[in-house]
């Protein structure tokens, strides 16, 4: 199998497993040019370059897809979440660019919501939406690298075993979870003392994060833009099975 049962349990302790050569050069390549066009920028011309940080939406087109399906990827997530218990994603996003230009404005430690608020049609803002101690809506957290990412390339900041604590934290606002506002004012000071992991690779690599990994962004300190995507993985309920890594993780999290 793609992930060694040694790697299995970093996952289930430390929140994340990384992926080499998930999909290849080429397809990132061509996911990168797609999303220079879209830029409406160029990357001979770094005059250009003004903000940075650039997002934009989801993307289906044939290498997202392709990527998307690796199919060592599909092994892991097997490994991990469990064998015909995710959705395979048809796209990827949110895409993030980040340029070696100033401050970011999104650079603080937060884990991702996953479900909307009781009344969705009240509250299309997402930082309305909620995660819950059971990650409701949300089997994975997944960053594609589009580029190569070095230590000064923005790389994404992970901090290792937080899922841990954040299992305590969130346990204790039950099955309704928590807004990212409301969590956010709560603050994520239970894993301040996490070392540091740095989300770099080559084009072509996947970073594997547990719903509850806390992480944040970082100044681009490089050359050339980074290109990443950032998307959840679907889970998809099977009555009677055993529990995942991710599970598992959960668990540790809460001392059972």
């Amino acid at each position: 199998m793609t992930l060694s049962a040694t790697l299995i349990e970093q996952f289930v302790t430390d929140g994340f497993v990384k992926l080499e050569e998930a999909f290849s050069r080429e397809i990132a390549s061509a996911c990168r040019d797609i999303l220079w066009r879209d830029l409406k920028l160029s990357p001979d011309h770094q005059e250009e370059w003004t903000q940075p940080v650039i997002r934009l939406g989801m993307y289906a087109d044939t290498p997202f897809r392709t990527a998307a399906s690796s199919p060592l990827l599909s092994e892991a997530l097997d490994q991990l979440v469990g064998a015909g218990r995710w959705i395979a994603p048809q796209a990827l996003g949110a895409m993030v660019v980040r340029f070696p230009v100033g401050k970011p404005w999104d650079d603080g430690w937060h884990i991702d919501a996953s479900f909307p608020p009781p009344d969705e049609s009240l509250s299309p803002d997402y930082f309305k939406w909620r995660v819950n101690v059971a990650s409701r809506g949300r089997a994975m957290l997944m960053l594609f690298l589009f580029s190569d990412c070095g230590a000064d390339d923005a790389p994404t900041r992970v901090r290792v075993g937080s899922h841990l604590p954040m299992a305590q934290q969130l346990m204790r606002h039950g099955e309704a979870g928590i807004s990212l506002t409301d969590l956010a004012a709560e603050g994520f000071e239970s894993s301040a003392d996490c070392d540091i992991a740095l989300a770099t690779g080559g084009a072509g690599t996947v970073w594997l994060l547990h719903p509850f990994t806390v992480h944040a962004a970082q100044a681009h300190r490089g050359t050339e833009p980074r290109f990443l995507a950032q998307p959840g993985l679907v889970p998809k309920a099977m009555a009677g099975h055993h529990l995942s890594p991710v599970e598992r993780a959960i668990q540790l999290g809460l001392g059972q």
